[in-house]
C-alpha cells in the first residue's frame, strides 16, 4: 500500500474532486479524508454543543471535591503572589 497526500474539495453536492492528476495503477483505494478541527465540530456540533466545557478542577482532600465545581474561573491577569499579599496584609493590618 502506497499513500499520496494531494489536495482536493468537496463540492456542495458532496462529491470529491481531486485537483490533481494521480499517477497509479486502476484499481480499487482507500481514501482517508483529513478535515480541520474547527471545520469538522462546527459542521457536526448544535449550538447548545458549542458551549465551552468547564476544566474540572480536582482535589486530593474529599472535603473539597465538590467546592471546585460552581467556583467561578480565575481571571487570566491573575496573580498568586499578589493574592497572597492582601491576605497577609489584611490579616495583620499592614
Amino acid at each position: 500500500m502506497q499513500a499520496y497526500k494531494l489536495n482536493a474539495t468537496i463540492d456542495e453536492s458532496g462529491h470529491l474532486i481531486i485537483d490533481e492528476p494521480l499517477n497509479i495503477a486502476p484499481g480499487k483505494v482507500e481514501v482517508i479524508i483529513l478535515q480541520p478541527v474547527s471545520s469538522l465540530e462546527s459542521s457536526t456540533k448544535t449550538p447548545t454543543e458549542l458551549q465551552p466545557e468547564k476544566p474540572r478542577r480536582k482535589s486530593k482532600v474529599k472535603a473539597f471535591e465538590g467546592l471546585f465545581e460552581n467556583a467561578p474561573p480565575t481571571p487570566p491577569d491573575f496573580d498568586p503572589d499578589q493574592a497572597r499579599w492582601e491576605a497577609l496584609k489584611e490579616k495583620h493590618n499592614l
